[in-house]
Formats: structure tokens, sequence, C-alpha cells
């Protein structure tokens, strides 16, 4: 079992900053890939950026170039980061930490960003 808790998350103007951090607990030592999903109103949950334990990373189209993910994997410790810059107003949205051992994924609670313009 595996619980992950985000924060990092608020209202910012467009063209700003903000980090987003995740931190696992319970059994760590099985995570394999961590990483951040969103979902803006009215549409599907998509793929932000994911990382895996061995540090390859993948990032959606529409933040290629603003967000960085990495992710802390010190002893006793599995935190993933969303670094994200230049944010705009279509990145509003609940962004939600998301960790997979073997084929089961787990889900954070989710932040909220926000980005007025």
């Amino acid at each position: 079992q595996v619980h992950l808790v985000e924060s990092g998350g608020g209202l910012v103007q467009a063209g700003g900053s903000l980090t987003l951090s995740c931190a696992a607990s319970g059994s760590i030592f099985s995570i394999n890939a961590m990483g951040w999903y969103r979902q803006a109103p009215g549409k599907q949950r998509e793929l932000v950026a994911v990382v895996t334990s061995g540090g390859s990373t993948n990032y959606a189209d529409s933040v290629k170039g603003r967000f960085t993910c990495s992710r802390d994997n010190a002893k006793n410790k599995n935190t993933v980061y969303l670094q994200m810059n230049s944010l705009n107003p279509e990145d509003t949205a609940v962004y939600y930490c998301t960790a997979q051992v073997l084929l089961k994924a787990y889900w954070g609670q989710g932040t909220q960003v926000t980005v007025s313009s």
C-alpha cells in the first residue's frame, strides 16, 4: 500500500511559477514510476509528466520546456516534484500525484492550481 500527499498548489498570475511536491509513504520500496496528471473542469484527466525509478522522464507536449518533473529516491524517502514555469490559464486544473507499483496506480487527493490572466 502506498499513500501520497501533495502540496504546493495555489493561485498564480500568468507567467508565474509554482512547485508541486508529492511525498509517498508506505511500501515506497515497491514504487516504479511516479508522476503527475491534471484534470481541468469538464475535461478528462491527462498526463502531465512522469519519471521512472531510473530517472527517465516523459512530458505532455503542452508542458514541454516549461515544466520539470524530478524525483528524490533517498533512503526512506520517495518524493516527486513538478516545477512549473511560464504558467498560463490553460494550466488551471487539479493536479494529481500518481505512483505505480507493478500494475497498480495509486493517487493523491489532488491539489488545485489556478492561473489568472
